[in-house]
Parts: C-alpha cells; sequence; structure tokens
C-alpha cells in the first residue's frame, strides 16, 4: 500500500544524509550525494531488516533445523516479491539471483550461445547507448551490431527496424538499456519489445537505471510487447549488499547446462551423469546471498510503499529545477535535453569549459561535499558520440596517455535528494566558474 510521505520523511528513509565529511580549509559540511546513478545508500528499513533477520540467519534449502527452514522461506519468498515487483509472469518466468547486473547479462550470453554451433553466425542488436555490462559480453560470443541515436543521443528506433530487417532469422537477441546512465534517457521498451517479436527474436532489458526510478511492467508473455529478460541490481536501489537478479522464461533455462557448476544446482552426480535441480536453483550454484535477498526484498517494499510514480515525478521535478538553472550558468555545455512527452530518469550530464571533468568534480567535494562522477561512466561508445570524439581523436589520447582523456561530469539525482540540495550545487557551480585558475591551480595535483 503506497504511503503519502512527505520530503523531509523521504529523506529520513534512507541512511546517512545528514554525515558531515571534510572540506577544504579543514572544514565540515553536510554530505551531497549526486551519485546515485553508480550507487545509493541503503534505507533504514534495509538495515533494520538485516539486523532483525541475522540471528535467525542459516544455510537454505537442505537444512532441517528451524533458522534454515526460515531462512530457505524467506530466500524463496524473495522470488516472489520481485516478480510481483516489475510484474513478471508467475508461472512462465523465474528470478535468478546474481551478484549483479553485469554477472547477470554475462549469464545470459553464455546461456545463449552455448546450443548454438555456429554463434558467431548469429546476431545480437544492441546499441550506442549502452553500459559496457551490455556490450562487452556479447562480442567474443556472437556479431554485434549497434542501434543508432540521432543527434540528441535518444535511441532510433527507424535503425533499430532497419537492422532487424537487414539480419532477419540470425538476430538472437535484441538487447537495450532500459533507462540511460548517462543522460537519462528512458527508452520505450514495450515499444521496442514488440518490434523484436514481430522479427521472430526476444529481447533483454538492462533495467539497472531504470527499475529503481520508474514502475516497469514486464507484460504477460502473450503479449507482443512482453519484456523477455529483465535485468538489475540492488545496489542501485537502496539495497547495496552485493545482489542482482535475471529474470526470463523458466523453459530457457531449463533446456541449459548452467553456466556455474557445483553444489546446489545439482540433483544427483555419478561419474558418468549430472542430472541438474530445475530453474532457479539449476542457475545459483554455491552459497547463496541471503542476506542480499532480504536487502533486496526490503528495498522493493519500501519503494513500493512510497510509489513508484511518486519517485519519478519528485526525482524529475529536481532534473528539471537542475537543468533549467544549469541553462543560465556561463561556461556550462550540457549534453541532455528534455523534450515534452519523453521520460527520462534524473541524470544530468554536463562539463564546464575550461575545467576537466575531473577537476570539476574533485572541486565539487573538496570545496562544497558535494559528490557527482565524472569520465565515461562504463559507456564509453555512447560517451564519445556525445563529446563528438573521432577516431582521430580516440587515437590521439590513446597515443598520449599522459594528456587527460575527455569525458563529462554527471549529477543524478535520487528520491532522498531534496531542491536545497540543488540550490548548494548551483551555487558551488557558480564558483567555480568564477574562479577557474584558482581551483584548477589548486587542485590540478590533488
Amino acid at each position: 500500500m503506497q504511503q503519502n510521505i512527505t520530503q523531509t520523511e523521504l529523506r529520513n528513509l534512507v541512511v546517512g544524509i545528514d554525515t558531515e565529511v571534510p572540506i577544504a580549509e579543514h572544514k565540515f559540511t553536510t554530505a551531497v550525494n549526486f551519485d546515485n546513478a553508480a550507487s545509493t545508500p541503503p534505507f533504514l528499513a534495509v538495515m533494520q531488516e538485516i539486523n532483525n533477520f541475522a540471528p535467525w540467519y542459516a544455510s537454505v534449502h537442505r537444512g532441517t533445523g528451524y533458522k534454515s527452514i526460515l531462512s530457505t522461506q524467506i530466500f524463496e519468498g524473495g522470488r516472489q516479491a520481485i516478480k510481483d515487483f516489475v510484474k513478471a509472469d508467475q508461472e512462465k518466468d523465474v528470478v535468478i539471483y546474481t551478484k549483479n547486473t553485469t554477472e547477470s547479462i554475462n549469464m545470459l550470453a553464455y546461456l545463449l550461445c552455448a546450443d548454438v554451433p555456429d554463434h558467431k553466425d548469429q546476431v545480437i542488436l544492441t546499441t550506442w547507448m549502452e553500459h559496457l555490462a551490455n556490450d562487452l559480453p556479447w562480442r567474443s560470443k556472437f556479431t554485434v551490431d549497434y542501434v543508432d541515436i540521432d543527434n540528441y543521443g535518444r535511441l532510433c528506433l527507424d535503425d533499430l527496424e532497419s537492422k532487424l530487417q537487414k539480419y532477419r532469422h540470425r538476430v538472437k537477441l535484441v538487447t537495450v538499456t532500459g533507462a540511460s546512465n548517462i543522460t537519462g534517457y528512458v527508452n520505450p521498451i514495450h515499444e521496442i519489445a514488440k518490434l523484436a517479436h514481430q522479427y521472430g527474436t526476444k529481447v533483454l532489458i538492462d533495467g539497472a537505471q531504470l527499475v529503481p526510478h520508474i514502475a516497469v511492467d514486464m507484460k504477460p508473455i502473450e503479449s507482443p510487447e512482453h519484456i523477455d529478460f529483465l535485468v538489475f541490481s540492488a545496489h542501485k536501489m537502496y539495497a547495496p549488499f552485493g545482489i542482482g537478479v535475471l529474470i526470463g522464461p523458466r523453459e530457457f533455462f531449463d533446456r541449459r547446462e548452467p553456466v556455474y557448476k557445483g553444489g546446489g544446482d545439482v540433483k544427483l552426480a555419478t561419474h558418468q551423469n549430472i542430472f541438474w535441480e530445475d530453474p532457479p536453483a539449476k542457475d545459483e550454484a554455491g552459497s547463496p546471498n541471503v542476506i542480499g535477498v532480504v536487502a533486496l526484498t526490503a528495498a522493493i517494499k519500501t519503494l513500493t510503499s512510497i510509489g513508484l510514480e511518486r519517485i519519478e515525478a519528485h526525482e524529475i521535478s529536481l532534473a528539471d529545477y537542475a537543468l533549467e538553472r544549469l541553462k543560465h550558468l556561463p561556461d556550462i555545455e550540457i549534453y541532455t535535453h528534455s523534450q515534452r512527452g519523453k521520460r527520462k530518469v534524473g541524470i544530468i550530464p554536463f562539463n564546464i569549459r575550461g575545467v576537466h571533468h575531473e577537476l570539476t568534480a574533485k572541486i565539487l567535494s573538496g570545496e562544497d561535499g558535494i559528490a557527482v562522477r565524472n569520465g565515461l561512466f562504463c559507456a564509453h561508445l555512447y560517451a564519445q558520440r556525445l563529446l563528438n570524439l573521432t577516431p582521430e581523436c580516440l587515437d590521439y589520447y590513446s597515443n598520449n596517455p599522459d594528456i587527460p582523456f575527455p569525458g563529462l561530469v554527471r549529477a543524478s539525482f535520487g528520491l532522498y535528494n531534496n531542491f536545497l540540495e540543488v540550490d548548494r550545487f548551483i551555487m558551488a557551480l557558480q564558483k567555480i566558474i568564477a574562479n577557474k585558475s584558482i581551483y584548477i591551480a589548486k587542485y590540478s595535483d590533488s
């Protein structure tokens, strides 16, 4: 049940919002975290659930002690909470626990190529927008092609359909980020799924940047808009305790050998034969992260009680407010756009002209206790396009490692951030812009 929670109450749901951090001149200030796209702090409810469960923790599945039975119930019950959260198919989908989104995608990549004799002849359609976790795992296993982006950095659905037509029955999978970790653009996942199914293939959505911020509906398997595979990580949704998920059709996992082999995924092994467990146990070899499941389940409960629609509206209002104020600052270059009818999550990439992105991040932290992220954000192809880096530019920087590589600064908002923090951020940028030479000299060697 959703609750009517104030902004102050939202802040009080999160651990560490009033933590003081050291800044210049031996001073301290209350930290501002605008690096939520990388990882989020835990909910207080998550910490409380972990502490409440800790005395009852035991090994799951085969233990007959009360604690083991209870731990197994909680571990397995987490799958139902996850299915309900993203509206996965209750009977036909399966939830597999992994370490994170990266492991989920790597696992799927191995499983997809395991039963294809000439898998290099098969095509994976991904996009220019992707995190490396949704690019590199495919490269050594399949032929990979990249769906193009427009001048705003948005995905070109016409190019997706063109490539689906070009490769026809060779497309093994269409794999797309739900929301960009650089620009915050939200891709039309159901429209993409419908296109993929129209051309006889399946779709994977990297939900790492989408699931914590916007309500996701995988839709019934019979629907043309059904999401075949969905992956995401708990550490981006206020439960940073080392767990992620891979959701997909039970029948897909049922007929493939697991990637990881060992204890826990086998019914019986002899020297001659191995009889695997049924999914999802078959794909969860080794001792599982029960604490991670407790944390993720508690986070889902908290997010649901707040309401994803409310979270989305709040975070976008922060981003729109910040973006509007940034536009009026001199020397600010912005690499994302707000357009009517186009959804985004609360992420803003920018640079200050004349100040290297790494220095900007250092100054914000050192002078005002504001945490942002800088660099290419593990989405190198996309960042290169946004920065208009030509192959010649890339060669130049690659051959001159002592010259700082171009990149971006990223501010990303969580449900607990507020407008006063945005005002602090803008004031900090104004100081940097007005005193560039002083700050560059001060932080260049730090």
